[in-house]
């Protein structure tokens, strides 16, 4: 009997199977081979990867981001920074800014690693930004850990509260509050707008300040070879623990599932109660059913023959660029997304991978990477949109075009069913969400039936390529094995 089998157990099954290897199924996997247990990954795809994948969308030879391009939350993750992925082939590659957002003068604000060279920059606000970003960045472990996870007592309740009471504001009403200048409240909504909510919400300023905090202290990366090396990395490492990753098996039903002690679902709310069947209640799957959906997606990508001319020299340096303007043209665009109208200037989020990584084009030619926020299941072509905000801040950016790659909503729900209406984030970033995904309980991965777990975006954190939703759902199901 060799190792394997020996982990296996008498029964002959697993320890634990999971369903999808995108980030989450794989950091799933991971903890539960990390315990000396057996852990097999079943993934519907030719490849895992889920949300981190690369592939050749335009022309042969410019690899692209399927879906994640910056990885800010993957770099910066309690779980995935303490795993040996570089020994695996992972590399970082840190652009000179995380983010640049250009205005329409002509200049742009930047932010910068170092939190006084980005407080330089902004003038006025320079004190202000200083005295709410310093304290964040040196509590950055704390907070990384504490808010990436489901509600519970802090460990350090003393540095969570003083983050809770700037995060449960509203992005707008914090970036009014601290921030006198344009440029410095335009720089933190672009941020804040990854929440997929308006600035107005409560508890926006949550992903603005994560976000941000981030960037200065562990940036806005992007992995050498594209997001695909996130995926393979953790692949290969959870293979080298014993664990096991079968690609081309759809799992329709939980009664599909090879004999395992637990089995973590790396799936949404909506999918999960549809492989459940009747072995869910009635009041449960209608607390499933209240779940939310937020706004989807149109993701974009082209293949060009020169950079993307950008008036501001700055956003050349920049892994992404938001495009959206002031603080209150960016909360007019999210507003009406989430009244279910599409803005005629969307706030646009680019990554051009290629300036700095030129394993991404042929030589001398370049990728970029870009998406808007629409209603969700929205079935409106946002091309000429999109690209008239780019031109905006980057004139003559339409002639450098040789393709493009168009995904809508419909399409990305196609490549991957949890993204349900174009929804990449698992579920809507409400006060309520941030903590009830999918359901209101104080075990949120365990579901009704008996070993069954959820690890996807549409539990707590939420989306992003962390892994964290499949890492506390692995303590939760080793904590039952």
């Amino acid at each position: 009997m060799d190792g394997r089998s020996e982990r296996m157990g008498k029964n002959g099954g697993y320890d634990a199977v999971v369903v999808g290897a995108g980030p989450n199924g794989l950091a799933a996997a991971i903890a539960v081979a990390q315990s000396g247990r057996s852990a097999l990954v079943l993934e519907a795809g030719d490849t895992p990867g889920g949300g981190a994948r690369t592939s050749e969308l335009t022309l042969p030879g410019f690899r692209h981001d399927v879906c994640s391009a910056l990885h800010p939350l993957a770099i910066g993750s309690p779980f995935l920074s303490g795993l040996p992925l570089d020994e695996h082939g992972l590399r970082w590659i840190h652009p000179r800014y995380p983010v640049a957002h250009p205005l329409d003068d002509g200049s742009a604000a930047v932010l910068e690693r170092d939190v006084d060279a980005t407080a330089a920059a902004l003038g006025a606000d320079a004190r202000a930004y200083r005295r709410l970003m310093s304290p964040l960045v040196r509590d950055w472990d704390v907070i990384a850990r504490g808010a990436l996870g489901p509600l519970r007592l802090p460990r350090n309740p003393i540095v969570m509260g003083r983050f809770g009471v700037k995060a449960l504001r509203s992005a707008r009403r914090l970036a009014e509050t601290w921030l006198r200048t344009e440029r410095a409240r335009a720089l933190f909504a672009g941020i804040a707008a990854h929440s997929v909510t308006p600035p107005e919400y409560r508890a926006s300023a949550a992903a603005g300040l994560i976000l941000q905090t981030a960037g200065h202290a562990v940036g806005w990366p992007m992995p050498l070879g594209g997001a695909q090396s996130i995926t393979d990395a953790m692949a290969s490492y959870l293979q080298s623990l014993g664990g096991e990753v079968v690609t081309g098996v759809r799992v329709g039903s939980l009664d599909e599932l090879p004999r395992a002690r637990v089995a973590l679902l790396d799936v949404g709310a909506r999918q999960f109660a549809s492989m459940a069947g009747d072995r869910l209640s009635e009041r449960y799957r209608r607390r499933l059913t209240a779940f939310r959906y937020g706004p989807g997606v149109f993701k974009m990508d082209w293949a060009l023959d020169a950079p993307i001319p950008w008036t501001a020299a700055e956003c050349a340096d920049a892994g992404t660029v938001h495009l959206g303007g002031t603080l209150d043209e960016i909360a007019a665009a999210e507003a009406a997304v989430w009244r279910g109208e599409h803005p005629e200037k969307p706030f646009v989020l680019v990554a051009q991978p290629s300036m700095f990584d030129a394993t991404r084009a042929p030589p001398g030619k370049h990728v970029a990477w870009a998406y808007c926020h629409v209603p969700h299941g929205s079935d409106l072509d946002m091309t000429e949109r999109v690209e008239r905000q780019i031109e905006r801040f980057a004139p003559g950016f339409r002639e450098r075009i040789l393709a493009r790659s168009v995904m809508p909503p419909s399409a990305l729900e196609a490549y991957n069913a949890n993204y349900v209406g174009g929804d990449i984030g698992g579920g809507a970033n409400t006060l309520r969400q941030l903590f009830a995904r999918p359901v209101s309980a104080f075990a949120p991965y365990r579901t009704p039936i008996d070993g069954v777990y959820l690890c996807s975006a549409s539990t707590p954190p939420g989306g992003g390529v962390h892994g964290m939703c499949g890492y506390w759902a692995a303590r939760a199901a080793i904590g039952g094995m």
